[in-house]
């Protein structure tokens, strides 16, 4: 039990556990070994961190922000002073190399705090002048929110939720995925010590029973999900019941378009950052990889003799570069993926196996060739190291094929013709773009998705249009007329 944090939970500032509560192990996915035993939260935990939630929040909402964003920033600090030691517990927890998760988990959780730190106190209303008259408006919170969380990006994802929450007046209950339990915990422990006020960002711990019971609660204003197409929708439901605010960011298929003007090896890399980085488990990833028939062939030799040099082993040594999948479930379905795939005549290019490390769960970096728009490799999401690969002759028909998906989270061009680059993106059916670039998410920049993919946008001032809401006031400043 090397990981086992002091309680399954946190609520009003402390450590909390109740045994009544179903217990369930967290794994290590490189071995198999199980580093935790917690404890889902029961009726009774779930109630206690909302009802310390909404106490908290009502004096927090009254700081000045500045005030707010102080804590927040001190928050950031710890994060980066303790990145190492959050950086092996998310490889523990998740399987990710530490190569990946000393950069890109607790540090760009760091970055969210600090930004919406230093956004809050420029959040504003207006002054609408109405001749004599005139009306202003304020942002104000919510309320209490939740945050569910997913198992690909465990701390980063909590960040992204509570930091725009908290700046912002609000307070969090935030459930992580069962599967990855343990670095929102740090987390809570690291806010409160910043001098958060308790109450203000609660974990409970739990499958979709706690989820559900948080989102139904009518002390709940919003719901932010990270999380699959059918969970997004039975929560979004849930949440209209109760005309809740919603920020659902769902899954993908997104395509990544290569033109035969593409400075390959950028391209290449790209697509292996899109397929290949978290062991292929991002919500964005280019998984629909469209090359220009000119270049298809000098494309799959360069994606195959990189790929083959992939450094799979060890995640905890910084010389891996790619860890297992999160789960020994994860791994049996994307292995279906790779049967089906090879058995709808999909061309295997590299990979397409377990790779042999005793206990843990991993997958070789697999790429298919001669993909069609029909095999179920084009139009399910896999969420693990496969690349399909197809190929395509004009402008027009790589944007209706890229758009002809239920999905809409992300998509990708690369070209040296930058009025074509913007023409394409300007067609494509998806809420976050890159051009010559694939898979980068500054908290500067909004992130979301179109069509099934999700509704709303988390990071950048965009967030705040999801964690307030507006109150106009009408000042009149003269005798009030009336027909009577």
């Amino acid at each position: 039990m090397r990981a086992q944090p002091r309680a399954s939970h946190f609520i009003d500032g402390a450590p909390v556990e109740d045994r009544e509560g179903a217990a369930f192990d967290v794994i290590y996915p490189a071995t198999g070994e199980v580093i935790a035993r917690l404890h889902e939260a029961t009726p009774a935990i779930v109630g206690r961190a909302l009802a310390s939630a909404e106490r908290a929040q009502r004096g927090w909402a009254r700081l000045r922000p500045v005030e707010r964003g102080r804590i927040l920033r001190r928050a950031a600090d710890i994060l980066r002073e303790r990145n190492r030691d959050l950086s092996v517990l998310e490889t523990l927890d998740t399987g990710k190399p530490l190569q990946e998760t000393l950069v890109a988990d607790a540090a760009s959780g760091a970055d969210a705090l600090e930004y919406f730190a230093g956004l809050a106190p420029a959040v504003t209303g207006e002054t609408v002048p109405l001749g004599r008259d005139f009306v202003y408006t304020l942002r104000e919170p919510l309320g209490v929110c939740v945050g569910i969380g997913a198992w690909n990006y465990p701390i980063q994802i909590a960040c992204w939720k509570a930091a725009p929450a908290l700046a912002l007046g609000n307070a969090m209950v935030f459930k992580p995925s069962e599967t990855t339990p343990l670095s929102a915990l740090k987390l809570a422990e690291i806010l409160h010590e910043a001098g958060l006020p308790a109450g203000l960002f609660n974990v409970v711990q739990g499958r979709g029973a706690v989820g559900a019971s948080l989102v139904g609660d009518p002390r709940v204003a919003k719901v932010s999900l990270t999380g699959s197409v059918p969970t997004g929708r039975r929560v979004y439901a849930m949440a209209a019941e109760g005309m809740r605010y919603a920020t659902m960011e769902l899954g993908g298929k997104s395509p990544l378009i290569v033109f035969d003007d593409a400075d390959l090896d950028s391209a290449v890399g790209a697509a292996m950052l899109g397929n290949f980085y978290s062991a292929g488990q991002v919500c964005s990833n280019g998984t629909r990889v469209f090359v220009h028939r000119a270049v298809k062939d000098a494309f799959l030799q360069r994606l195959k003799e990189r790929s083959e040099r992939i450094v799979l082993g060890d995640p905890l040594d910084e010389a891996t570069q790619m860890g297992p999948l999160v789960s020994a479930a994860q791994r049996d379905k994307v292995m279906g993926h790779i049967a089906r795939a090879r058995a709808e005549g999909a061309r295997l290019v590299t990979g397409g196996g377990r790779a042999g490390h005793e206990g843990g769960f991993f997958v070789h970096p697999t790429v298919f060739a001669d993909v069609t728009d029909g095999m179920t490799l084009a139009r399910e999401e896999v969420f693990g190291p496969v690349m399909a690969v197809f190929d395509f002759a004009t402008e027009d028909e790589v944007i209706a094929r890229a758009n002809a998906t239920e999905f809409g989270l992300a998509a990708g061009v690369f070209t040296a013709d930058l009025a074509r680059a913007h023409r394409i993106v300007a067609a494509l059916q998806a809420g976050t773009c890159w051009i010559n670039a694939y898979n980068l998410t500054p908290v500067e920049a909004p992130f979301g998705g179109a069509k099934m993919s999700g509704v709303g946008r988390e990071n950048s001032k965009a967030a705040v249009e999801h964690y307030t809401q507006v109150k106009s006031v009408y000042v009149g400043l003269g005798p009030v007329e009336a027909p009577y």
